[in-house]
């Protein structure tokens, strides 16, 4: 075990024990330099013959970890392998899970169990529609952290696992009894986003009635049994949720998450009230002909209302001096209408103005989509243009503290990867796409050359390839000239770094030279401009690199 007091890898300074495990131990520890605690999970050998099992295991999870990025799920940092331990740092999670609240205080308040299980439909969604999806299969309170600020954190991806189109059913049984789904356990077919929808409704099922679904009676009562004030509308969704057959259930969490959102309109009470509507409804029918028009006038008059104080926000918040004023006229054009990227589209330029996309605003702007689910996809060509723009304020802009830019690549590939090619009133965004998915190809083999190969297991990259997606950047002409300068600094860069591996893909040292001396010219036009701190940095930093990738190329190609 670890000692307190020790420092581990020269940085972490473990400070105390926070749990412990049948074959691991967690620590608190505090990156003295960087001045921020974190969690290290540690893996023993002690002897055991299960250690490389377990430890196979671990390795499985943290790389499915470094792939995510969601408010909900914890990020792993670091992990460290030596012959007698395995150690894991991840972020530390203030709080107690969700089965120690049961514990202390039982049942929780419907609203707020239907709060948390919002937050986890969100997550899930989001590992379910990753590519290959991800499926999660132990939800349950012991694997939900409860945070001070009322959020959840999902931990413990031990048993999660990637979705294979081409099996027929998993080779391994896992999940936790009680709270797994039927086909957990072998021989009903592969395990997929139902199976984590059924987890979620005894989970559910748990929270809100107190009663543990793995203790006896081993049986999932409707709520309502325990407690005839819950709603019926809740105990409708966990019934569904935790049918036997994955057909009868919800098949996906988005599903789940809009009947939570409207779980009291599947009440009882409010379905009998509904029926005397229908009634009432039925008898009023032919006032309903007679007003007919004026309903169809008041609807459209009521679009154009909506229309009219969206645009409102827009200029109010465009006319702002400040950004506190700015901001809240964004989002409440977003409160009004998610389904419209203007807004979303608007805060990011606003972000990216001065040239710089801080951590603090990127975190800003992807929780106000997040807590929209994702609603700004339903105007396609919107949408594109917010993924094409996040990307590149990612790629080329983003800064934390001086924090190296080529660390989020992979969040830019990702936001990369969601445009998609629409065409809206006769204009299409191909170009656009085109570059979106040349950025998405660079940052992938970009990724590689950043990861450590041999443990990813993704091999060598085709330089080939990824020369040719810098020409395809290089030849585009759907793009400004501060962006045009960035692209220019991306070839510059690696070419400098990659020479020889340019060099031994077959690229000539003539198509090499050609083009850099085209960018020479290029920025020798290129007047800096005093008002564009951005375009000013960039001009300096071609020209200080610009000779030293000439050099690179001397000496990569072996000339005089």
């Amino acid at each position: 075990m670890l000692e307190i007091g020790s420092v581990v890898d020269g940085k972490y300074k473990i400070l105390n024990k926070v749990g412990q495990g049948g074959m691991s131990v967690v620590y608190l520890a505090m990156n003295e330099k960087a001045n921020k605690q974190w969690a290290i999970k540690e893996l023993r050998k002690d002897g055991r013959q299960e250690f490389q099992v377990v430890k196979q295991g671990l390795i499985i999870e943290t790389d499915m970890l470094k792939k995510l990025e969601h408010p909900h799920l914890p990020s792993i940092v670091d992990v460290i392998d030596h012959d007698e331990t395995f150690l894991i740092v991840m972020d530390y999670i203030e709080g107690n899970t969700l089965l120690d609240t049961v514990k202390e205080y039982g049942a929780q308040p419907q609203e707020q169990v239907i709060a948390w299980s919002k937050q986890l439909c969100d997550v899930l969604q989001y590992l379910h529609t990753r590519k290959p999806p991800i499926i999660y299969r132990d939800m349950k309170p012991a694997n939900i952290m409860l945070k001070p600020d009322g959020n959840v954190m999902l931990i413990d991806f031990g048993t999660a696992r990637e979705y294979k189109n081409n099996r027929i059913e998993d080779t391994t049984c896992l999940g936790t009894q009680g709270y797994a789904a039927p086909e957990q356990f072998g021989g009903q077919g592969q395990t997929d986003a139902r199976t984590d929808v059924y987890c979620l409704g005894a989970t559910m099922y748990h929270l809100v009635t107190g009663h543990n679904p793995a203790k006896p009676p081993y049986e999932m009562y409707p709520i309502r049994h325990w407690n005839e004030a819950l709603s019926s509308g809740l105990e409708e969704i966990i019934l569904k949720c935790t049918m036997r057959n994955p057909d009868d259930r919800y098949q996906d969490c988005n599903e789940v998450l809009y009947a939570l959102e409207h779980y009291n309109e599947l009440d009882i009470e409010y379905k009998r009230r509904q029926k005397r509507h229908v009634i009432e409804f039925m008898l009023s029918a032919v006032l309903t002909v007679v007003f007919f028009g004026i309903a169809i006038f008041g609807h459209f008059h009521t679009q154009q209302l909506l229309s009219q104080t969206y645009e409102s926000y827009m200029e109010r918040a465009a006319q702002s001096t400040n950004d506190e004023d700015y901001l809240k006229y964004i989002k409440d054009a977003v409160d009004l209408d998610a389904s419209r990227a203007d807004a979303f589209l608007a805060l990011l330029e606003h972000y990216r103005h001065d040239g710089f996309f801080l951590r603090e605003e990127a975190e800003d702007i992807t929780r106000l989509v997040n807590e929209n689910n994702g609603r700004m996809k339903a105007d396609k060509a919107g949408y594109a243009d917010f993924a094409y723009n996040m990307g590149a304020a990612y790629w080329y802009e983003y800064s934390n503290d001086g924090e190296n830019y080529t660390s989020m690549i992979p969040q830019a590939t990702q936001w990369f990867s969601q445009v998609e090619e629409v065409e809206e009133k006769g204009v299409s965004n191909r170009a656009k796409y085109q570059n979106a998915m040349t950025y998405r190809d660079i940052g992938n083999n970009r990724s590689k050359l950043n990861q450590n190969t041999d443990q990813m297991g993704d091999g060598e990259i085709s330089f080939a390839e990824y020369w040719a997606g810098f020409v395809d950047l290089y030849q585009s002409e759907m793009v400004n000239e501060v962006t045009r300068l960035y692209i220019y600094k991306d070839i510059v860069t690696n070419i400098f770094n990659y020479a020889s591996e340019f060099q031994n893909a077959g690229i000539e040292e003539e198509t090499i030279t050609a083009m850099l001396a085209d960018i020479q010219a290029q920025v020798e036009k290129t007047p800096a401009d005093a008002a564009n701190a951005a375009q000013s940095r960039l001009i300096d930093y071609l020209n200080e690199n610009i000779p030293r990738a000439e050099s690179a190329i001397l000496a990569a190609f072996g000339s005089p």
